[in-house]
């Protein structure tokens, strides 16, 4: 099925790079679940036979598309004055990798073990090593900073899609939610009364560096 003439003709037109590179375009347009071969090959003008000549199938597809994405975010050099520093530039550099393509999160949470995992995993762990963590508690560490940064950015990228899917603005929401918070009972809801007003002004890139400043403080009290 592979080998037919118009496969053959449609395959020498493409390549493995020029396909993945089409299927991130459309990830971010229609996200993960509508991606099919048919709308791909459309946007190609090709045949999904000719697809095949390059991909296995889907998975195969999506994880190069993910791992291109993280090699991309992650081929220049991150460096910071200090351990601390470093982790929080790489942390952030994955935060907007996510907000610009949201469905990497959800790929990467499937990916252990893999390519674009490890790509994310190492120069994390090396930071770590760096901190002076001790050798039995640094799977511990690298893995709960990994899963507070894939979950904070993935939740931030999934808040961002849903409030552009209903034309919602982001202040007005906050507004909405705060006065909300405001009006409950102090007694019953001290919290959530207490955080309404700095809800309604929150910066969400702050308060993920925030997340990690308190993960490694930490760290730090454990050394």
């Amino acid at each position: 099925m592979r080998k037919t003439g118009n496969s053959k003709r449609r395959q020498g037109s493409l390549t493995r790079e020029s396909i993945v590179d089409a299927a991130i375009k459309l990830l971010d347009e229609v996200g993960e679940g509508r991606l099919t071969f048919q709308v791909l090959s459309k946007r190609l003008s090709t045949g999904p036979g000719a697809i095949y000549w390059h991909v296995e199938n889907k998975d195969d597809l999506i994880a190069a598309a993910c791992d291109t994405v993280v090699a991309a975010a992650m081929s220049s050099s991150i460096v910071g004055e200090t351990p601390q520093e470093t982790i929080k530039r790489i942390a952030l550099r994955v935060f907007d990798m996510i907000d610009v393509h949201p469905w990497v999160g959800s790929v990467l949470s499937r990916s252990a073990g893999q390519m674009p995992m490890v790509r994310l995993l190492e120069p994390i762990g090396q930071q770590v090593q760096a901190l002076g963590v001790q050798q039995e508690k640094l799977w511990v560490t690298a893995s709960a900073l990994i899963s507070y940064v894939f979950g904070v950015a993935g939740q931030n990228a999934a808040n961002a899609r849903l409030a552009k899917e209903n034309d919602l603005d982001r202040t007005d929401y906050l507004d909405k939610v705060s006065t909300a918070w405001s009006q409950l009972d102090p007694l019953e809801y001290p919290f959530s009364t207490g955080v309404a007003q700095q809800f309604r002004i929150h910066d969400d890139r702050e308060d993920f560096l925030g997340g990690i400043d308190l993960i490694l403080g930490g760290v730090s009290q454990q050394r």
